[in-house]
């Protein structure tokens, strides 16, 4: 079996839609993936109506966390979308991400850079808005040449000259909140030194004692060392190592199935979650 894990669709800041995604996995040889966009399942029921045969949809979400100053994403796997917790929660973080974006576009302004919102709002579409757009308008622009390029202190990455903070997740709630609906959850990409400051391991170990299920080793953010000592961590503390691609379209280069989850911790994290399609 090939499992991805950890993709995004429109809903947030990939360029598939929903249904283009789920064929697009088809067409790359998946058997299971995960829509996972950034503090929304909107996409959900558009995947599913455009489900191919054979392939399995995990209901999946990003979840926008901050710990101790420094910003983290966690993956949540099989849970009730409608459980209200979580779902307030993911409103909540969804709704902050507009005066967040208008800010950043306050911030280029200031600076010379000819961004509008009415730019990023189009590029956003019917996604939730976040720095990805505001990258994607940067490249429009030829500000810069990649979206990727926009995540330096520079321009977007955290604390930069043009970040803005917006609400975020105590980690340890947002564990509280998917095993409350009833899921699974999984620190993303946690050594992404690229993307700025990650949290030490001691608090991976805080985490995992809090309930954490797991967290993603395979990853394109992770060199071959990086990943071989998440390995060992994940062993240490008893969390499940999972891989994926964390693919959104044409705005990274990542494809489909670049990364994988054995076949074996995704069966784990199915006895573990509520719900599967």
């Amino acid at each position: 079996m090939r499992i991805d894990l950890h993709c995004h669709s429109t809903a947030s800041d990939g360029t598939d839609t929903p249904a283009e995604l789920v064929r697009n996995a088809g067409a790359a040889g998946l058997d299971v993936v995960a829509l996972t966009d950034h503090d929304t399942t909107r996409g959900y029921a558009e995947a599913v109506a455009a489900l191919p045969e054979g392939l399995t949809l995990v209901t999946g979400a990003e979840l926008s966390c901050r710990l101790d100053g420094v910003s983290m994403h966690m993956l949540a796997y099989l849970f009730d979308p409608e459980e209200p917790g979580l779902l307030a929660e993911r409103e909540l973080v969804r709704d902050d991400r507009v005066p967040r974006a208008r800010g950043m576009v306050a911030k280029l302004n200031e600076l010379g850079v000819p961004v509008t919102w009415e730019q990023v709002a189009r590029i956003a579409g019917d996604g939730s808005v976040g720095r990805p757009h505001v990258a994607t308008a940067l490249v429009e622009l030829g500000v810069v040449p990649t979206v990727n390029d926009a995540f330096t202190p520079q321009w977007l990455g955290d604390g930069g000259r043009v970040y803005v903070e917006k609400h975020e997740t105590d980690p340890f709630e947002a564990i509280r909140l998917i095993k409350g609906a009833g899921g699974v959850a999984v620190f993303a990409h946690p050594a992404a030194v690229k993307r700025g400051r990650t949290v030490p391991e001691s608090a991976i170990a805080d985490l995992a004692a809090a309930g954490l299920d797991g967290i993603e080793v395979d990853h394109m953010d992770h060199d071959p060392a990086t990943r071989a000592r998440l390995r060992g961590l994940a062993k240490e503390l008893g969390l499940l190592a999972t891989g994926s691609s964390d693919y959104h379209g044409s705005r990274k280069t990542c494809e489909l199935g670049e990364y994988t989850t054995d076949p074996e911790v995704y069966g784990e994290c199915t006895c573990r979650g509520a719900s599967a399609s």
